[in-house]
């Protein structure tokens, strides 16, 4: 039977460079275990990977630097909006001290009765903590984040949708809802797929904002990916995907650290159906250790490696 495991990472397009890297590392204390480049079309353009401690497939948040070449998007509804992050529930006080110091504009909301802190990527990607207890996932200790306060991963994808409804239809009788789903004014959340934490999806009405951009672009979210665990399973959903007649989606792609295919929900965010499978993992092509220092390339880009590295940005780490 068909199924999706949890979630398995997110990809942004961001401003600069170096500004994400600060961002990740020396603000959130993030791990950075991965430097390459995109793969799709002829753009030297970076692919930068943040990770927890141990890199779980539920925790990394991967991203596309593009105001090098000077391409903007806009955020708007029916996209993809926040990227929600757990950190221990007892923590809150210290990240809104840590990100008040470090400038990122937190602010203190409540959802759902609980209390998140809000704040923005400089590139103005909204990013959200969310207090969880219990969640075994080991956050990174580093850059002045000690593991009792550091990110667990993933907490979910916020999405701003016009009609919420058709987006829940998918979910209940396509995309693996587990069925529950919880409402409060303009939101609706609900999780997907078989893990108890890293996997709920939040919708917000906006009828507000123009439609948002799909496209890469600076200060947008690009995707959102889940587990699909194996290759076959991975085709028994794109499977059932296309049965029910969510035909734009794609052939499968080989992105090295994991294969995937790509569907655009009725919601306007783009889902990446993904598997790490015995030829990928971070540590495919660097050992644990010496993660996120080499500039890596697919081999289809190997014999342009000069030239490619020459035209991105310079980063320190």
């Amino acid at each position: 039977m068909a199924y999706v495991q949890g979630s398995h990472h997110v990809t942004l397009s961001v401003g600069t460079a170096q500004e994400d890297v600060d961002f990740h590392v020396k603000t959130l204390g993030m791990k950075f275990i991965k430097r390459t480049v995109l793969f799709d079309g002829s753009k030297p353009i970076y692919h930068l990977y943040y990770s927890n401690a141990a890199g779980d497939p539920s925790s990394v948040i991967t991203t596309f630097p593009w105001a090098q070449a000077g391409i903007h998007g806009k955020r708007g509804t029916n996209q993809a909006r926040e990227v929600l992050l757990s950190v221990p529930s007892t923590s809150l006080d210290f990240w809104h001290q840590r990100l008040t110091e470090h400038k990122a504009g937190v602010e203190n909301i409540e959802v759902f009765d609980q209390r998140r802190l809000a704040f923005r990527h400089p590139s103005g990607i909204e990013y959200v903590f969310v207090g969880t207890d219990n969640d075994p996932r080991e956050g990174f200790a580093g850059n002045g984040v000690p593991g009792e306060h550091a990110i667990h991963g993933i907490h979910g994808i916020g999405i701003h949708v016009t009609t919420p409804e058709r987006m829940v239809d998918f979910a209940n009788d396509t995309f693996f809802s587990q069925g529950q789903i919880s409402e409060e004014g303009d939101r609706a959340v609900f999780q997907v797929g078989n893990e108890k934490f890293g996997n709920h999806v939040e919708l917000t009405v906006n009828r507000t904002d123009d439609q948002g951009t799909w496209t890469y672009g600076a200060g947008t979210y690009h995707h959102f990916a889940w587990n699909l665990d194996t290759l076959k399973n991975q085709d028994e959903v794109k499977f059932e995907i296309e049965g029910a007649g969510y035909t734009d989606i794609s052939e499968l792609k080989d992105r090295k650290y994991f294969k995937s295919v790509y569907v655009r929900t009725p919601g306007g965010a783009l889902f990446e159906l993904a598997v790490t499978d015995e030829d990928g993992g971070w540590t495919c092509d660097e050992s644990p250790e010496e993660l996120g220092t080499k500039f890596q390339l697919p081999s289809q880009f190997e014999n342009q490696r000069v030239k490619i590295f020459e035209q991105l940005e310079h980063i320190d780490v």
